[in-house]
């Protein structure tokens, strides 16, 4: 079972991934193979093995839109040691402690299991993905590791056991407070509570056509749907009206629509149904699944799914005379989008560290095998890939960079400029 299921994934990938053309050749399956069958040559395999297996194999396309699940969420990892860390130099430090209260956000980790931090950036080279510090993501590391040597803000230095805690699901913030008389805060953690962020929106209206600054903090944004920011875009740029189509100039989205990548994708849209209640949304993905059936079988195609060439002229509101968004990397997918989107506005300065740069490819299909296991793979990829001008590993760069380091701790750097920027 285990081996059939590899081989269809290995296919999948090379067949209708949407990077299956430009990452031609980067992936090893034969050896994946023969791990497989050493496992079931010596034992009986389990699905964590497996499980282990696959999501090492899929590193090598670094493509952070792909992943392999169980399906049923109940079995999906629910553990994590209960505080997160990001690298400066050759040091960890602790940025927050949802469940660890024996860490404190500011101390300093400088090994794992006796093993400094230079040598683990150079063991998990292939999970960390990047080349920069501020832009890797231990998170999946943490856990493989029993002990930390710490170092609190006092000087103090200890060595902690590592503990597992239960992970509290993602809950969305959308909020909008007043910083100062001319000045609003706007807090967007994701964009997938579209009917959320349409209410926050509308509700204030009158503080968004009143006050002469905004600032948009999307430093943390798991993204969601482009759709569930569209309310907002009104408010931050100029002129009578604004063509969301004409910022992708020279820009195309080429959807790879093979059979199962289009059965897979309706079947998603489908699902989608029953929690949107925006008429224009459903339009929209009623054109796409359309647009999709149309062009079954075709191969790489631009797709045309809004239907009509109005559907993304978005008539401009009177609101803030400057914008400032705050960005990190932990902003990616529709947040990365609405980052890109913003900066074709002569209102907006973007502030902080470049987004995560997840959306080369995108438009995720999700296929099963025997209600076990799930893999999501994106189906769609941007032009600009071919002409080397991707965002993977990049992301959308700020207008002013603030580099992340320890000083963060002290005061919120990011939202200092971006007051004295407006002021």
């Amino acid at each position: 079972m285990y081996l059939d299921i590899f081989e269809e994934l290995v296919e999948i990938l090379h067949k209708d991934y949407a990077g299956c053309l430009d990452k031609k050749g980067c992936d090893k399956p034969d050896l994946y193979c023969e791990k497989i069958k050493e496992i079931q040559k010596q034992k009986k395999m389990l699905d964590s093995d497996f499980v282990g297996i696959v999501r090492d194999y899929l590193l090598d396309f670094k493509d952070l839109h792909i992943s392999f699940n169980y399906a049923d969420k109940s079995k999906q990892s629910n553990k994590d040691v209960g505080f997160a860390v990001r690298r400066y130099k050759d040091t960890l430090y602790v940025v927050s402690n949802e469940k660890e209260n024996r860490v404190k956000p500011g101390d300093a980790i400088t090994a794992l299991n006796d093993k400094s931090v230079p040598e683990l950036v150079k063991v998990h080279s292939r999970q960390l993905m990047n080349a920069k510090a501020e832009r890797e993501n231990w998170n999946s590391i943490l856990p493989l590791y029993d002990s930390i040597q710490l170092t609190n803000a006092s000087g103090g230095c200890t060595t902690l056991e590592l503990k597992e805690y239960e992970k509290d699901l993602f809950k969305g913030k959308y909020s909008l407070n007043e910083l100062t008389r001319d000045t609003l805060l706007l807090t967007l953690t994701d964009f997938m509570d579209h009917n959320a962020i349409s209410d926050l929106i509308s509700k204030n209206e009158q503080l968004l056509t009143t006050h002469k600054n905004l600032i948009i903090d999307v430093r943390i944004n798991k993204g969601g749907s482009d759709l569930a920011y569209f309310d907002l875009l009104p408010y931050l740029f100029e002129g009578e009206e604004i063509n969301l189509n004409s910022f992708d100039e020279g820009t195309t989205m080429l959807t790879n629509c093979t059979t199962r990548n289009v059965e897979l994708r309706i079947k998603l849209l489908k699902q989608a149904f029953s929690s949107i209640e925006d008429a224009a949304t459903l339009s929209h993905i009623n054109n796409l699944i359309k647009s999709l059936e149309e062009n079954k079988n075709k191969g790489f195609v631009e797709i045309d799914f809004t239907g009509d060439d109005n559907s993304f002229l978005l008539k401009t509101k009177s609101g803030p005379e400057k914008v400032i968004l705050l960005t990190d990397v932990y902003c990616g997918s529709s947040g990365d989008s609405f980052v890109e989107t913003c900066k074709h506005s002569s209102k907006v300065t973007v502030v902080g560290r470049p987004t995560l740069g997840l959306n080369d490819y995108a438009n995720v299909a999700v296929m099963g095998w025997e209600n076990k296991f799930e893999l999501w793979y994106p189906t769609s990829k941007l032009s600009v890939v071919d002409e080397g001008k991707g965002m993977n590993g990049i992301g959308i760069q700020p207008d002013i960079y603030i580099p992340w380091t320890p000083n963060h701790f002290e005061e919120d750097i990011d939202l200092k400029k971006a007051l004295e920027l407006l002021a």
